[in-house]
């Protein structure tokens, strides 16, 4: 039985994904053992999870691509079930109109994602066609969305001291270097967001007080997203929709500012390649919802048009995690866009 407890607890760890139960006990006015079994009860079930990936914006190496799959009508699940196992796609989501599949490409370079998408994807037995849009550059995304369940209070005594602190970017290869050395660490932080140093020490090879000190850094740098995601049976947002939305240039800025303040939008970002400039993608508790969405853009912002809409009918992979058809989390495959960089980019650990 789901209760406003859970909900909370959720949310809170949208807010802090390692906040010590300690930390969350006064906020949420429980004791720190109540909260640890309801996230164990949570995590079991697989209603809750915390996982972990790259920011491509703070590391200075990477980027994320859109996809959209068309199928043969009869290879619809078996194209999904092989990308979804495939660490290079993060989400794989089946959706309504002109496409079968939208799936997010992680890359480390351009050519990475067009030999992706024309050598394995294309490769895949009932793939007919594939669309590609760049992601420019990332104004909203997951680790940000929160449910609502926690009072401003309540946020700011969870949030305090968690701003990002970006240092210095380094050189290209620099970066790429970095990205590859934290490659272990947020493959096992991406399985369990909230796994003890201890197993990560473990997972890495290194001593728990170097992991500990590494973690933070990267938390500290924003070099390191974490991000606390629930079932459907906690958001209550059961549906999902992408919206493609061209926007003139002299608008851009004002309407993407009032896209992402919207408590259901879940990202948003801009895009290169598609007929549209920017992606928005809404959590509703129905379709119809979205329409007011666009709607509303409409009479704030006459000169954008939705070029494209997406309903996701299901979310097979989500992040790394693999869901089952209630959105529950089953298993992870571990993100590797680093699978392809050149072998003599990677550097051991306090170089």
């Amino acid at each position: 039985m789901i209760d406003e407890l859970d909900l909370a607890l959720v949310d809170a760890l949208r807010v802090d994904p390692r906040a010590p139960w300690s930390k969350l006990a006064g906020p949420l006015g429980v004791d720190p053992a109540t909260l640890s079994r309801r996230w164990a009860r949570l995590t079991a079930d697989g209603d809750a999870w915390v996982t972990c990936y790259p920011s491509a914006e703070r590391m200075g190496v990477g980027l994320t691509a859109l996809v959209a799959v068309d199928c043969r009508a009869d290879a619809v699940a078996s194209v999904t079930a092989t990308l979804a196992a495939d660490p290079q796609t993060p989400t794989v989501e089946v959706v309504t109109g002109e496409t079968d599949l939208m799936i997010t490409v992680a890359a480390l370079e351009p050519d990475q994602v067009t030999a992706y998408v024309l050598d394995r994807v294309g490769a895949v037995p009932g793939v007919l066609r594939t669309r590609t849009a760049f992601v420019e550059r990332t104004l909203r995304e997951g680790s940000r969305w929160r449910e609502g369940a926690l009072d401003p209070s309540q946020r700011e005594a969870i949030g305090t001291g968690l701003a990002a602190s970006p240092d210095p970017g380094p050189t290209r290869g620099g970066a790429l270097r970095r990205a590859l050395d934290d490659r272990t660490l947020m493959q096992a932080l991406g399985a369990d967001g909230r796994m003890p140093f201890a197993e990560l020490a473990t997972r890495t090879g290194l001593p728990a007080t170097t992991v500990r000190r590494h973690v933070e850094e990267l938390r500290r740098t924003g070099r390191l997203v974490l991000r606390c995601d629930a079932s459907p049976r906690l958001n209550g947002h059961v549906v999902g929709t992408w919206l493609w939305v061209d926007i003139p240039a002299r608008e851009l800025d004002a309407a993407t500012r009032w896209l992402v303040d919207l408590p259901a939008v879940r990202m948003c970002g801009v895009v290169a390649g598609a007929p549209a400039n920017v992606v928005v993608n809404v959590m509703t508790h129905q379709a119809a919802d979205a329409r007011r969405i666009e709607a509303q853009l409409g009479v704030r912002f006459p000169s954008a048009r939705v070029t494209g809409r997406q309903v996701i009918l299901r979310t097979e992979k989500l992040v790394g995690h693999l869901l089952d058809r209630e959105g529950r989390a089953r298993g992870y495959v571990p993100l590797d866009p680093w699978q392809d960089a050149p072998a003599d980019s990677a550097s051991p650990y306090g170089r």
